[in-house]
This record gives structure tokens, sequence and C-alpha cells, in this order.
């Protein structure tokens, strides 16, 4: 018998008759893949694929961009405005300028009656960026509230302030390309395998060419920590205390940049004397991970020429998801590793473009990285946008996860949320829908009409999704790409940008205000805003950018491709040009598992979905590999319990329940469940959502709960599938 390549069968591909590849940029996570969208002679899109030209992706898609192209004819996208007099009545399709005018009037007659702020308005990371800086000069400077956030609340907040604290101001320093210099990766709370897959594989071809050690961290045996050299499986909520620790073990050792520390932070003998309290003894008690370990890596980590530290939700959503960020830049600034190859402190961001949220939506300040506390930053704004400087707040208002509360106490009577889905990604479900039902007037702009929020709106609009519209997305590395319309919007939905516009011209401010009528034209405004700063677009073009497959910032007029690296002459943004080193005391105060709840619950991504599955659980090729809500659980716990695997379990917090199907797996501990955060009605029925003092963000993966077999297998069956089904 012959065995070899020439007895197999070839793989073949499927033609689907593609005439015309248009490029674009994916619309999923933050590692900002370039991808073409194949078009059929029928104009319809048919295929996708990476793009070996881009430097990002270099031809590679994870499983969501190789069937994104079937998003422009997913199930139940809106075709037309919606309308209906009381939440719960049948809605009415109405004209676009009817919808517009409805909602104007009701945003008027809130304001007139309870104050500017009383209206408020939740936006995404998820639109373009010219949408967002569109929606920011709509709602600072045409609307006038400052109860205006973004969806990034929920992911990385924690990271915004971190970077802010530490260096400034927000922004990533470093780059992909650290992957290949970084002689040691430290990773907190990150599963790439999973969450940023063509990341993964970038770290995967470095790892071909030469090896150095990755430690990942994360109480859970996910896919990177078995990829691991160390896995450090810390107990929940302790990281800022294992990041001590490794800093005590450097300082200790001697291992610390002194030239480096001298020369660009500040306050460092206060943070010497915080972490002094935090030898590895007393660490490990606390954190879970052993005296001797925590040397070890502190002294991989700490005589690497280049130490290279991500994180990603493991982090942030957390009661110290700022101090965890700043324990990470204080770890790599006493080793002097910001600003160079391979040393780097990298926030892996979640949504396409939360960066460019965080850069030129006004959410937290004003464009380009402008505080609304800053007097000189407020004149600047309001004379290019043609308003008076004193219609801009002097201070942010409130966050995403204070203006639900503030619905609650009755502070805000109206709501405008865009393209996100607090129904299903805001912590404690049956508290919302109680906060839902309160509002006087609710408007919902969304691709498609059944996102479950949608169910307590009075108005719906319908939005283009992503290559529908052409704009930009700013990923994870600072690299700003473009995304082309590809095909035309979905029957009458129109682009984020044109409904902006069209509300503004509904108000007495949004005539005074220049509301460019091309996305480009927003972003030459941007072009402008943005010279001279950190932040600098200016050199960019959309034909530059298209033809480089993405610009990394700062890039100003006189440099063609961009900057890969932030502070590498080591001058920081602190009005004294140097890093804060922070001392950060560890304050416990976590809910923990005790006897009526005596698990962790732990939440995250699997790879086949997106955030609330409001696209992915349409897609049939990514939703048949996780179409139900599921926990994974510890075999010998579940023994103790009855729990069986493949069947249904019942989780029980102090704030709710939920069914969910069991798989038994040893890659969570005995004290530990597993859930997917990305099914309706369930996770987080469960989750508390204690806020992080200086970001706001919930921390969504620390709470208590109880399991319990189910007895009736068909009944938790009925209930499991309400969760799943569009």
């Amino acid at each position: 018998m012959l065995f070899g390549r020439k007895q197999k069968n070839p793989i073949k591909i499927a033609d689907k008759g593609v005439v015309e590849w248009k490029y674009t940029t994916c619309g999923y996570c933050s590692t900002g893949c370039s991808i073409e969208v194949g078009i059929n002679d029928k104009g319809v899109p048919v295929s996708s694929r990476g793009v070996g030209s881009a430097d990002v992706n270099r031809g590679k898609l994870c499983l969501k961009g190789i069937f994104e192209h079937d998003l422009f004819q997913s199930d139940n996208r809106g075709s037309t405005p919606l309308m209906r007099d009381k939440r719960h009545e049948p809605f009415k399709e109405v004209s676009w300028d009817a919808a517009l005018d409805r909602t104007s009037a009701e945003i008027k007659r809130i304001q007139e009656m309870h104050g500017r702020d009383a209206f408020a308005i939740v936006s995404t990371g998820q639109i373009m960026t010219e949408e967002f800086y569109t929606l920011g000069k709509l709602a600072r400077g045409v609307i006038g509230t400052n109860n205006y956030d973004g969806n990034t609340t929920l992911c990385m907040s924690s990271a915004v302030s971190g970077y802010k604290r530490s260096f400034g101001s927000d922004g990533p320093p470093g780059c992909y390309e650290d992957f290949e210099h970084t002689e040691c990766l430290l990773a907190f709370g990150s599963n790439l395998p999973e969450q940023h897959p063509i990341i993964y594989w970038r770290l995967t071809q470095a790892l071909e060419k030469r090896k150095f050690p990755i430690i990942v961290v994360d109480p859970r045996v996910t896919m990177f920590a078995q990829k691991a050299d160390v896995h450090l499986a810390i107990q929940p909520g302790t990281d800022l205390v294992l990041l001590n620790a490794l800093a005590h073990v450097i300082l200790e050792e001697g291992l610390e940049d002194r030239a480096y520390i001298e020369a660009n932070t500040s306050d460092f003998e206060s943070f010497a004397e915080i972490v002094k309290q935090y030898d590895p003894g007393t660490a490990a008690a606390i954190c879970g991970i052993d005296e001797d370990t925590i040397r070890n890596v502190a002294r991989l980590y700490g005589n690497a020429g280049a130490g290279m530290t991500i994180w990603t939700m493991g982090i942030n959503q957390s009661t110290h998801g700022s101090d965890g960020v700043v324990a990470i830049n204080n770890l790599n600034l006493i080793t002097g590793n910001i600003g160079k190859p391979g040393g780097t402190s990298l926030s892996i961001t979640g949504q396409a473009n939360a960066m460019g949220t965080r850069e030129w939506s006004s959410c937290s300040g004003l464009p380009g990285y402008r505080a609304l506390e800053n007097p000189e930053h407020r004149k600047e704004i309001a004379n290019y946008w043609g308003i008076d400087e004193d219609f801009l707040p002097k201070k942010r208002g409130l966050f995403q996860t204070d203006i639900f509360p503030a619905i609650e106490t009755g502070q805000i009577k109206g709501l405008w949320i865009i393209a996100t889905n607090p129904m299903t990604s805001m912590t404690n479900t049956d508290r919302m829908r109680k906060i839902m039902e309160k509002l006087d007037f609710l408007v919902v702009q969304d691709a498609y009409a059944d996102v479950e929020t949608n169910e307590y709106s009075h108005v719906y609009f319908p939005a283009a999704i992503w290559a529908e519209k052409q704009g930009c997305f700013t990923n994870t590395e600072r690299r700003v790409n473009l995304v082309t319309n590809v095909v035309a919007p979905y029957k009458d939905s129109k682009s984020d940008f044109w409904i902006f516009n069209q509300m503004a011209s509904r108000f007495e401010n949004g005539k005074k205000v220049r509301f460019p009528e091309t996305t480009e034209g927003a972003f030459n405004e941007m072009r402008e805003l943005s010279k001279g700063r950190m932040l600098d677009y200016s050199g960019m073009t959309y034909e530059k950018i298209e033809q480089q497959r993405g610009i990394q910032w700062p890039c100003n007029e006189a440099d063609e491709t961009g900057t890969q690296r932030l502070y590498v002459d080591g001058k920081f943004q602190h009005a004294d040009g140097k890093a804060k080193l922070i001392g950060l005391p560890f304050v416990d105060n976590n809910e923990r598992p005790e006897n009526e709840f005596p698990f962790w619950l732990n939440t995250g991504r699997v790879v086949e979905h997106f955030h609330t599955r409001t696209r992915t659980g349409k897609i049939g090729n990514l939703n048949k590999f996780s179409p139900t809500p599921y926990m994974e659980m510890n075999p010998d716990a579940a023994k103790e319990l009855g729990v069986k695997h493949g069947e249904y379990a019942r989780l029980t917090s102090k704030r709710g329940d939920a069914v969910v199907m069991v798989q038994l797996t040893q890659r969570i501990p005995r004290n530990m469940v597993f859930v997917p955060f990305h099914f309706h009605d369930c996770v987080n029925r469960l989750t508390l959502g204690l806020l992080d003092p200086h970001s706001r963000q919930p921390a969504y993966k620390q709470c208590a709960v109880r399991v319990e077999a189910v007895a009736d297998q068909k009944a938790a069956a009925v209930r499991n599938k309400a969760a799943r089904t569009y």
C-alpha cells in the first residue's frame, strides 16, 4: 500500500462565483484584520478572505471573519423605523422623518422639564470613528447632555484609567511586532486563542523563530494557559497582590532598571514603601501562588532584556481593575520596559473600534484626548465647533454603569442606546428590567430589530452594519484602518453617521455647528483637531490608509507611515514629563464563596461568538459550535452534587438564577464554574457588578454562586432554548 500526499484528495474550495473583491476591515474584535469581501455577479456578498499584504493579519482570518459576509443577509435586520406610544404595544412602521421628529421632540421635552442631563446617551465600540466624532459633537455641542458614555466602560475603562494614571494619557504604547522582540511575555486574564486568535497567531509565529517564556495568569486552565511555560492559577480578584509581589522581588534582588526609573518616573520612594509590604510569603497566602513561583516569575521578567505584558478582561473587569493596570505599568516602568522593541504594557482591546471611541467620541472628555476639566481644551473645541464654550460641561458626567442607577432613582428620564445591548451585557439582569421600565422615553438604534433592549423602546432606528458604510476603525496597536462601503445599507436602514447628522439638524445648536456631509469630511476635521497632539492623525488620508493597510498614530504631516511605539523618548503626558509609579495597597472587597454560595463564578468568551450574539447568533456556521448556554465545571465537584455531563443544572446567586448545560472538565478548579457571557437571560442574571472606584467598570468575574442538579431536564431545555433563539 502506498502512503503520502499523492494518495490524498486535494482540498477543494467551493467556487462561489466572486467577480469582485472589495477591501475593508473586520468589524468584530480589536485585532483590526484587513479583509476582502467577495461580490458575485448579482452584487451579493458571498465570501470573505484575509488580505495578505496587511501587516496585522497577513492573510489570516479567524472563524468569525471567515463568515463575516453572511452578516449582510442575516436574519431580523431592521428594515424601517418603528414607533409606538407605549412600550409593550405593537410597533408601527413609520418614516425616518416621523421617527426623528418624535425623538428630538421627546429629548427637548425631557430637557425642558427636568434639565439637560435628564436625557442620556449610551453608545458603543463598534461604529466608525467618524461616527463617534459626530455623535460626540451632537451629544456635547448640540443636545448638551453630560450623561453620555459608551459600552466600552464594560470592557476597557480600567485600561483607560490605568494608562492615564500611570502615563498621563490613554493610548496603548506597544504593538504586535513587540512579540518578535520580547524575551518574556506575561499575560494576565487573557485567553488569546479564543479572544483574539489572529494576535495569538502572531505570537506563535514569533515563537517559531525563537523561544521565550510565556507566563499566563488565569484562574482557569484556558487554551492559552495550556500553551504557556508557566501557568499561575490565581485566586480571582488578587492580581494586584501578585503584581506587588513581583515588584517586591525585582526591587529586593536589584533587578530593576535604576537609570530608567531615575530619568523617567516620579514617586519611586512611596511606591517602593508599599511593595515592601508584599513579600512573596505574604502574597502567596492571598493570591494562591506559592512563594517560590512568585520569585521565579519575577526573576524571569526582571532578567529579560525586554519584557512584555498583555491583558484583557481578567484584569479590567474587577473592583481592582484600574489598580491592576497601574500595577502592570509599574512593573514595566521599574524594568525599563516601555517604549522599546519587545518592552511594552499592551492592553488587548475588545471591540473593533473601542479605541476609536476612546479617542474621538467625547464620552470621557473632548475629541483627541482632550479633557472637559481643562478650560483651554473646552475653549479650543467650542471655537472649532462654533458654540459658546459655557455650553460644554466642566467635568465628565456619569459613566454608563452609573447612568442606569440614575434612571432607577429618577434623575434620568430618557435614553438613546446606540449599537449596544445592555439587557444582555449589563450585570444583574432582573434589576435592569425594572430600570428600563422606569424610562419615560427610550430610543434604540441598532442593525437588528430583535435586539433584547428593543423590547423596552418607544422608537427604533434601523442602522446599517459594518461595511454597508465607510469610515475608520482603530485597533489595539493604534492602527487606523479603512472600512469601505461594500454594499448599500439593507432596505431603509441608514448609516449611524446619517442618523446623527439628521438629528443635529433638529436642534438649535445643530444649525450653528457644521456637520460634514461625508465621513471623509468628518475625518478631515479630526485631522485638523489632532495636529501636533500625541494622538496625531494629520498625516493620514483615506487613500494612504488603504494603500498601507492601516497606519498607526501618531502620524503627522511629515510622517508617511505612522509610529509603532509611544514614549520611545521617555517623555510622558504628565505635567512633569514623567510616568508616575503609584503604590497600591490591596483592599479585599470581593464577594467571595461561602457556605450557601460555595463556587466562584467566572465568565468569558468563546471563539465562535461575539459579545451578546446579536450578530454571531444568526450565523449558522458560528452558532452551531456553541448554540446553547453552558458552564464548565470540575467533575469531582459535580459528582458530589449529582450534576452530570451534558445535562442541565441551575446556578443561583444572591441576585437571580440561570439554567445551563453542564460541561465537565478538569480545566476548572473544584471551587469554580465558568460560563460564557454571550447568552441573553443567562450569566448576567447572576453577576453582582461591584464597580471599580476609578474606572466604574463592573467586576463581572467576582461573585459567588451555588450549583444544583435539575430534576426536570425537559423543562430546563425549554427554558434554556429562550436564551439562544433568534
